[in-house]
């Protein structure tokens, strides 16, 4: 569940948002590298209306027909990394698919997404930490999917040489690729990682025994990639 509502009073931020709104990230200037902090994320989430939402590549009713594909139990556990404000889960639960969990490590954007759609489960946790809370998520290999729907690109956003990724880079992939192996069910579990990444520069991150994977081409004159990876 979330950490509680953002509060408004006499046309300005007050509190909790007050301190967000202090923090020193522009977010009408960002670097790259302030992608990767929840301090950017926070203050952004904070002074967007209370019914904003944003699809990283495209809504849901575009890949639609790629669920229908590749999830088509309406009755399997999807868990949802650096939800945000995408409308992408309450698409598919209205959609039939109704065992979804929305993790994102802003308490900010949880709090409002509560707000709007409190049939979902919203939950406030850093995505690089599955492993750590896997007893919070049903225990280790008990999802059936697992979406990252441009988390991990924010993750890898920095200010150097994309051709040499940091090793806080490094890092921030193989923690959450450590733990959705961790999480997905041997044998069938899969995971759905939508990026702008092209293949020379992610799947040397995602290449792992554990897993095979699967590389798509979406999009037209906007072009993203779809990695499949099916657990072992």
């Amino acid at each position: 569940p979330g950490q509680g509502p953002v509060y408004f009073e006499g046309g300005g931020p007050t509190g909790k948002l007050a301190a967000i709104m202090s923090r020193e990230v522009d977010i009408d200037d960002p670097k790259n590298a302030d992608f990767q902090t929840v301090e950017y994320w926070d203050k952004r989430y904070a002074a967007e209306a209370e019914d904003a939402d944003f699809d990283w590549f495209r809504k849901y009713r575009d890949i639609q027909h790629i669920f229908h594909e590749l999830v088509p139990d309406r009755q399997s556990r999807i868990l949802m990394l650096g939800c945000g404000n995408s409308t992408l889960s309450k698409d598919m639960y209205d959609d039939g698919y109704t065992h979804i969990v929305n993790l994102d490590y802003s308490a900010v954007v949880i709090d409002k997404m509560q707000a709007r759609f409190p049939e979902l489960d919203w939950r406030v946790m850093d995505i690089r930490d599955l492993d750590k809370h896997a007893d919070k998520l049903g225990g280790p290999a008990s999802w059936d999917v697992i979406v990252d729907k441009g988390t991990m690109d924010a993750l890898m956003a920095e200010n150097g040489c994309v051709w040499s990724p940091s090793e806080q880079v490094l890092n921030n992939v193989a923690q959450e690729v450590d733990g959705v192996l961790h999480l997905l069910k041997s044998h069938t579990g899969v995971f759905l990682y939508f990026t702008f990444g092209q293949p020379h520069f992610r799947s040397q991150h995602m290449k792992l025994d554990a897993w095979t994977i699967e590389t798509r081409e979406l999009g037209d004159m906007f072009q993203y990639y779809l990695y499949i990876a099916r657990k072992h």
